[in-house]
């Protein structure tokens, strides 16, 4: 597998020559004017002719209370469970409200991933990491050995179970990653709950049959630095993620965009909104049934755009296939192939990163 140490990128001024191993410090370079050719995007040709909007009155992105989840009152979590359900399959994506991760933690997490990404680059460089399973992995782009064209974009990803890592800097993260990864997860199990049930499945169905007890739960942080050229450049492409379900939280910096009936909407979150995302496991395991969300990040010219994702996913060593219970040889066959976990994220680590290319590869 290539390395997904980041490559330098050179950029030339009248006396100087310059390496960036980060697009923070590129970003940050006094005179630059213009990005280099490597990061230069061209859109998909089939893209050429997209509508981008913002969400459309007549449909709304879902919202889902997560108070009516949990609530006592049947009707209520039943009616909960059914919108759940419809979001899965029609959007593959939700905004979560009314959650029990308390806003103060959010706002100490946004601040401590801020944090690490303004450390020295030799600090963060600590963490350059080569394989998909590192416990912390710094990086740019998506896979920078393998890209033709780099992303707007630098990232850590940390492991949080079943083994917590932090880095060790800034002081501080730890304890707040600590914290806020335990809330995530066990928000993120509740919600396959109803998942589960929404399938007609049993209430643990999908926490039993993926490990969960022994699952991967990873924090992917992003940082968009500003772009001098953000027409010309893309923050990460269009894809969908593995896992199967990914937790969302922003700065409040506009760049999240997710594909609905063809046309990119544009989505912003409300303080302590979780953007609920289906990912690429679930759809396999609902046999189709429910979709990945295809979804990427543009960039601005004006502001610095961070997010932070919570990838909720099996065990690595489980083989991830359609649910028997859904399917029927003759109306409702299997649609994919099982893989395991690890076998599935070095599958998207060593190819290109479009749209479902990764899914359609174990597609029947």
């Amino acid at each position: 597998m290539a390395s997904s140490v980041p490559p330098e990128v050179t950029k030339k001024s009248k006396n100087r020559t310059t390496s960036f191993k980060s697009v923070k410090t590129l970003s940050e370079s006094p005179d630059l004017t213009s990005i280099p050719f490597s990061y230069k995007f061209t859109t998909n040709p089939h893209d050429k002719n997209e509508i981008v909007a913002d969400p459309d009155d007549n449909d709304p992105i879902p919202v889902i209370d997560y108070s009516l989840l949990a609530t006592d009152t049947p009707d209520q979590r039943a009616k909960t469970i059914r919108d759940i359900g419809k979001a899965c399959e029609e959007w593959g994506f939700f905004m979560l409200i009314n959650h029990f991760v308390s806003k103060s933690l959010v706002e100490k997490m946004v601040d401590q991933v801020f944090a690490f990404f303004n450390l020295r680059e030799e600090e963060k460089q600590e963490y350059a990491g080569k394989k998909v399973v590192d416990p912390i992995r710094y990086g740019t782009s998506f896979n920078a050995s393998e890209d033709r064209v780099l992303f707007w974009r630098d990232f850590v990803k940390i492991i949080v179970h079943p083994e917590f890592h932090s880095p060790v800097k800034p002081s501080g993260f730890r304890e707040t990653s600590e914290e806020y990864s335990r809330r995530t997860w066990k928000l993120g199990r509740e919600l396959l709950k109803g998942i589960s049930e929404s399938l007609g499945l049993e209430l643990n169905y999908i926490d039993r049959t993926m490990n969960l007890d022994s699952g991967l739960q990873m924090l992917a942080a992003n940082l968009y630095p500003p772009c001098p050229q953000p027409e010309f450049a893309m923050g990460m492409p269009p894809h969908s993620d593995h896992g199967l379900l990914n937790l969302l939280i922003q700065n409040g910096v506009s760049g999240l965009q997710v594909l609905h009936k063809g046309k990119w909407i544009n989505v912003s979150s409300t303080s302590n909104c979780f953007l609920v995302l289906v990912s690429d496991h679930l759809e396999i395991m609902s046999n189709g049934k429910y979709k990945s969300v295809v979804h990427r990040a543009v960039v601005s010219n004006g502001a610095t755009r961070m997010s932070l994702a919570t990838v909720i996913a099996p065990s690595l060593e489980t083989v991830v296939e359609p649910a028997s219970e859904l399917l029927d040889n003759e109306s409702n066959p299997a649609a994919y192939v099982g893989m395991k976990h690890i076998d599935y994220m070095e599958l998207q680590r060593s190819n290109q990163l479009y749209g479902k290319s990764v899914l359609n590869k174990v597609k029947i």
